[in-house]
């Protein structure tokens, strides 16, 4: 398998006390099964592939249960990655960062699999107190269900720990004490024509086209 950029990929080789071929990843010794053998050669391949896809991170197998903080450090590798515009970050990345400090604070040492409906609730109502808008609020409650979606696909958490936090439905208009958004209102008439003059000749024809129909940007 070719050699790749950073943590160099594990080696397929043979343990001589036992004849079992063994590769070791992250100073863990992961015996494969006869040495030389087509079966020992698959399953080395499968774990390296889990391994690469992981991050080059060892699948949690200490016994120690995975935290909430480690899950949010394994999807932000993820994200980073992810959610990318013409080679930049784009602003999902900060408000991503955004959504996951009150959950680090408030739960980061938790295992990820007690993490239920209840804790995210208990997110919501801090939110709340804090005076973030209802859509904030409802935005950062979907990013946290996004991240055990994640570790779900990636094997780090049972299936079911993001199907309890899906029945977590966003706060209703008039239905909950968290404030609402402040309406978007129009650029004001002396604004626009100050600023005409210097858009390029297309962006300006469009710009004059959507006032005149009232037309959206997209």
């Amino acid at each position: 398998m070719p050699r790749t950029v950073g943590q160099s990929v594990p080696k397929y080789r043979k343990h001589r006390a036992s004849g079992q071929a063994v590769c070791t990843i992250n100073s863990k010794d992961h015996y494969l099964g006869p040495h030389g053998t087509k079966a020992s050669r698959i399953e080395y391949d499968r774990m390296i592939a889990e391994w690469l896809v992981r991050g080059r991170q060892s699948p949690e197998e200490s016994g120690e249960a995975l935290t909430v903080t480690e899950l949010i450090v394994h999807y932000w590798r993820f994200a980073k990655s992810h959610y990318v515009k013409n080679g930049k970050p784009t602003s999902e990345q900060a408000s991503i960062k955004v959504a996951m400090r009150l959950v680090r604070e408030l739960y980061g040492n938790v295992p990820a699999t007690e993490f239920g409906p209840l804790a995210l609730k208990a997110i919501r109502l801090k939110q709340i107190e804090s005076r973030l808008s209802r859509r904030s609020i409802n935005q950062n409650l979907g990013r946290i269900k996004r991240v055990f979606k994640w570790g779900v696909s990636e094997q780090l958490v049972p299936a079911e720990i993001f199907q309890a936090l899906a029945t977590v439905v966003g706060l209703r208009q008039g239905r909950t004490e968290a404030k609402e958004s402040g309406p978007v209102l129009p650029v004001d008439e002396l604004t626009v024509g100050a600023t005409l003059p210097h858009l390029p000749d297309v962006v300006a024809d469009m710009v004059r086209l959507q006032r005149i129909t009232g037309s959206r940007p997209a």
